[in-house]
């Protein structure tokens, strides 16, 4: 079994309704600790039912970063996430307080761990020329499947953000996204020590879980939230195709009933929970697997 004392920082991970956040508060209150989200969709401000985000009253006085960041229409990517997460180390450390990172959202903290390769910055001609290029789009993929055909055939033909950053790479260092890289490896971006908590869960239990939170979702409001989140972004955000809001959608424009809707909202988190998990077991090597109560017992030992 790995052994880890007194950490300066670390994470909890585990499928969607798992039980992350409440252990994390849990522990939090025991360690004198500040908690940094590691979710997608927290990080918005007005996504409150749908992201399942903890409440004041659950936050319980711990102090929370990396939720109600932006609103739903801002940009938001892994990069900010990586300066998030150095502004509020950063801020721990000097209080000297442990930072729990929790959340199932693991992309981003394997991220941390591994790093990301600086981009090369675009002056205002360089920017306009991108500009000029992405009204059309499939033009632009085409320019870049012919400039570095093995990197770009990975990228989907639709995912106007991931072809907007190899175009930018391309323009502003004249090199390939394949061999900019390759020169340009990534640097981790967690250099202290960093014990890695993973929640295990029974298949029925947490399928149950998931059953239970659906119908709590659509009981304090989800189709209220959506319709009003609807209303004022309309549904070009990013943010608008998550699970939980996309399903309401379909029920607000008449597309499936409401036992469809929980029932489809149920359906999708599973298979996210199963994604999640794959992930996890796949990606982080060293951690410490259990159920809520034996990691609990764990961290404090």
């Amino acid at each position: 079994m790995l052994m880890y004392n007194h950490p300066k920082q670390l994470a909890i991970i585990g499928p969607t309704a798992s039980g992350k956040s409440a252990l994390a508060i849990k522990i939090a209150k025991e360690l004198d600790a500040d908690i940094l989200s590691l979710d997608s969709l927290a990080i918005y401000k007005e996504i409150d039912i749908a992201s399942a985000k903890p409440t004041k009253e659950e936050m319980d006085g711990i102090t929370h970063y990396g939720i109600d960041l932006i609103y739903p229409n801002e940009p938001f990517d892994v990069t900010i996430y990586v300066e998030l997460y150095r502004e509020v180390y950063k801020r721990a450390r000097e209080k000297n307080r442990t930072l729990i990172i929790v959340g199932g959202t693991s992309f981003y903290l394997q991220t941390l761990l591994k790093g990301i390769s600086n981009t090369p910055k675009l002056n205002e001609e360089e920017q306009a020329y991108v500009a000029h290029l992405l009204q059309d789009k499939q033009k632009a993929y085409e320019l870049l499947l012919k400039i570095d055909p093995h990197y770009i055939s990975k990228i989907a033909s639709n995912d106007r953000y991931r072809i907007e950053k190899a175009l930018a790479i391309y323009v502003a260092s004249k090199m390939a996204p394949s061999l900019y890289f390759e020169q340009n490896p990534p640097q981790p971006i967690i250099e202290d020590r960093l014990p890695i908590y993973e929640i295990s869960v029974e298949k029925e239990y947490l399928l149950n879980r998931i059953e239970k939170r659906t119908a709590m979702m659509l009981q304090d409001g989800l189709v209220e939230e959506v319709s009003y989140l609807k209303e004022k972004y309309g549904i070009a955000p990013h943010c608008m195709k998550a699970i939980g809001i996309k399903e309401t959608l379909d029920f607000i424009e008449d597309r499936i009933d409401e036992k469809e809707l929980a029932s489809l909202i149920s359906i999708h988190t599973r298979q996210l929970a199963k994604r999640q998990n794959t992930f996890n077991k796949t990606q982080f090597k060293e951690k410490i697997s259990g159920g809520c109560d034996s990691i609990y017992e764990e961290i404090l030992r």
